[in-house]
Parts: structure tokens; C-alpha cells; sequence
């Protein structure tokens, strides 16, 4: 499969700002070779071969089918990082809020009337007490782009720190400072936080991940946020847990008839990384990681896929996603070696039952390239072969 590295066609929804690079003609087309997306559901959604790319403004990938696309041979990249200022500037507002009653001050301050409001508001103000966030604890569930920024912003506004995560990057972990400790097991952040704020992604394994049996855990009157993801928190459990008063309070960005209602739960409605700053930095983000994997086939910011990333330094380069199985490296450049094709550079990753392997070579004639591809899909565990010209 041979394409003009600089005519690809990408869709993107109506309403998303997309920055592509000026050397791109972005059509809307039914048979587009990458797509850009915010929250749009492709389950339902059937994307065709001609799809290389999908890239999610975004951290979360629960709206694109990835067993679906990986068998495709579609690369899915999201944007890890593009929204998390937002998310923690919101957290740290609902800490405020959740622990002063700001809102109902003002509704009372409305209602105020006559020559002597401020007489009244002075008067007023001692029903609307407080407690300040200094000298508090929290435990921060999670401590990527999201979780490493709401911990350094607490501990600037003077509360103890708790971290946990078992699966933290090396990166984000020289980004935290020294000075905020990280507990070994999820049950020592519950029983030691006033406030635990949760920020990890949704996968199967975390499904449920607070449970009854954790908020049995939690310090009894704790106030907890879930600005993760739906399916994280157990609902059921929560409105146990209010209503005996083992948590004082929930705080949410994931609306539920459960909770819609209920004085002693905030709800907002998903709008952690709906900012200006934060959808523009998403859609550039995703924009470039796109253009990066179509000109030279190098995967950074994958879901599905392994990071892969090569100088590409020859003539062409030659792109082949397949079945992780053995001796499968054997056999591409066999046929390489049988076409008289010279390897300048080589490199291959695989992820789970996925593999991406990237051959940089001296040009090659359009016919011999040709025949070349063919051979390569003539493979049976070969999902997809590109070749990109330098």
C-alpha cells in the first residue's frame, strides 16, 4: 500500500478545533485514513480498513472499540497529560467548596434586602463556618499527569499528602517531590485521609475499585472525589457509606439518579477537562501525534499498540503491524533478503498479542516495491504493510 505521505485524509467531529499542520488537506471523506475524535462512541461505529489512526482528544479510550481496531490494524493514541491542568485546577476548587459552604452563603446573601444589608451580612456571616484545607490529609489514588499535579497542588496549599500508585511511571515519579510520601497499599491512604481524591484510568481490573469494603476502610467522616472515571467508584457502595455517615460527603463528575438529588454529594457534569486551554492543547496533541505516526510511522502515546520510535533516516521505510507470534522477524526478512532489499536500520516492539516492526531501506523501485508488499501481506499474520517515503 503506497500513499502521498502529504494528502491524507482525516475527519474531524464537527465542533472539535483541530491545528493540523499547514502541509495537510484535511477532507471530510467516507473513506478518511485517520480520524480525531473527543467523545464521540465508535462502538457502534464501523471504521473500515482505510482507517491507519483514531486519536482521542483525551486521556480516556472507553468510546473506541481497541480489540476491534488492533484486529484492524488501526493505531488508537490518546492524549495523556493535554487536560490535566484543567482536571486539577477543578479539584482544588471542590476541595473549597466541599469544605466551605460557599453556595449556600451566596443563595443567603441574595436574599438580602434593605438599608442594612451589611448589617445583616455581618450578622449572618457565623452560620456559614468553615474549615480550612491546611493541616488536612489527603490521599491522592493515583499519581499520573492528573494525581501528581493535585498532590504538589496540595501540599502547596499546606495539607499532608498521601500517594498511591502501584503502577506509577518512572517520569511522573521524579516529578513528585521527595517531601510527599507514598503508602504501600490502598486500605493505609483510606484510613489516614480526610479527603481522598481518585485519579486513575478505567480498565477492567479497576472496575469497583472502591467497594464497600474499602469505605468500611476509609476514615470515618472522610469526604471523597472521583474525577477519574464512572465505573471506578461503586454507587451502591457510596450511597451506603453516606447514609450511615461513614463518608461525610461525595464529590463527583459523573451525574447518577443515585446521587442527583442528595444534599451530602456535589455533582458536576463531566466537566474536569472542558476548558478553552484544555480542548485547544488536546487537539493539537492528538493532531500531531497523528501526523507523526502517518509520515513516519513512529507510535508514541498508543493504547494498543507498543512505543516504536526510529530515526528515519533512508529512503523508504516500510511499516508492518502483525500477529505477536515467534520467528515472525525471521520470515520478513527473508523475503527482504529474497527481493534484494539491504536493511539500512531495523526495530520491533510488540504489545500484547500485537507487533509493530519498522525496516528503513534505499529506495526501491515502484514495481519491485510492489511486489515486495505483496509478499509481506502474503503472510498470513500480517495485518497491515505502509510504505513512506522519506
Amino acid at each position: 500500500m503506497t500513499m502521498d505521505i502529504k494528502t491524507y485524509n482525516m475527519i474531524a467531529p464537527e465542533g472539535l478545533a483541530v491545528f493540523p499542520p499547514a502541509m495537510y488537506r484535511i477532507n471530510q471523506t467516507d473513506k478518511p485514513d485517520a480520524l480525531l475524535i473527543r467523545s464521540q462512541d465508535m462502538h457502534k461505529t464501523h471504521f473500515g480498513t482505510s482507517v491507519l489512526a483514531i486519536a482521542r482528544a483525551g486521556a480516556g479510550v472507553n468510546n473506541i472499540p481497541l480489540v476491534e481496531a488492533s484486529s484492524n490494524g488501526t493505531v488508537v493514541f490518546n492524549t495523556p497529560g493535554s487536560n490535566a491542568n484543567a482536571v486539577k485546577e477543578l479539584i482544588v476548587a471542590m476541595l473549597v467548596i466541599a469544605t466551605r459552604p460557599i453556595f449556600s452563603s451566596i443563595t443567603w446573601a441574595r436574599k438580602l434586602n434593605g438599608a442594612d444589608v451589611s448589617l445583616q451580612t455581618e450578622k449572618g456571616k457565623n452560620h456559614f463556618a468553615g474549615t480550612e484545607l491546611k493541616g488536612k490529609t489527603i490521599g491522592v489514588i493515583g499519581l499520573g499527569a492528573v494525581g501528581s499535579r493535585v498532590a504538589r497542588a496540595a501540599a502547596d496549599m499546606g495539607m499532608h499528602v498521601i500517594g498511591y500508585d502501584p503502577y506509577i511511571s518512572v517520569e511522573h515519579a521524579w516529578r513528585l517531590s521527595n517531601d510527599i510520601p507514598r503508602a504501600g497499599e490502598l486500605a493505609e491512604v483510606l484510613r489516614s485521609s480526610d479527603y481522598v481524591t481518585i485519579h486513575i484510568p478505567y480498565t477492567e481490573k479497576n472496575k469497583d475499585l472502591i467497594t464497600a469494603t474499602e469505605l468500611q476502610q476509609i476514615k470515618k467522616g472522610a469526604i471523597l472525589l472521583n474525577y477519574s472515571r464512572w465505573g471506578i467508584v461503586n454507587e451502591d457502595a457510596v450511597v451506603a457509606a453516606l447514609d450511615n455517615g461513614q463518608i461525610k460527603q461525595y464529590v463527583t463528575d459523573f451525574s447518577s439518579s443515585k446521587f442527583i438529588k442528595r444534599d451530602d454529594v456535589i455533582v458536576t457534569p463531566h466537566i474536569g477537562g472542558t476548558t478553552i486551554e484544555a480542548e485547544v492543547c488536546g487537539a493539537k496533541m492528538a493532531a500531531q501525534t497523528l501526523r507523526k505516526y502517518l509520515e513516519t510511522g513512529n507510535i508514541v502515546n498508543s493504547v494498543n499498540f507498543p512505543t516504536v520510535e526510529m530515526e528515519f533516516a533512508s529512503a523508504l521505510r516500510l511499516t508492518l503491524i502483525h500477529r505477536n507470534v515467534p520467528n515472525m522477524v525471521g520470515r520478513i526478512t527473508t523475503i527482504l533478503a529474497q527481493e534484494e532489499v539491504n536493511i539500512d536500520n531495523m526495530i520491533n516492539r510488540s504489545r500484547d498479542q500485537i507487533a509493530y516492526t519498522m525496516i528503513d531501506v534505499a529506495a526501491i523501485p515502484a514495481e519491485k516495491l510492489k511486489n515486495l508488499q505483496a509478499a509481506l501481506l502474503a503472510i498470513p499474520e500480517v495485518i497491515r504493510v505502509r510504505a513512506l517515503q522519506k
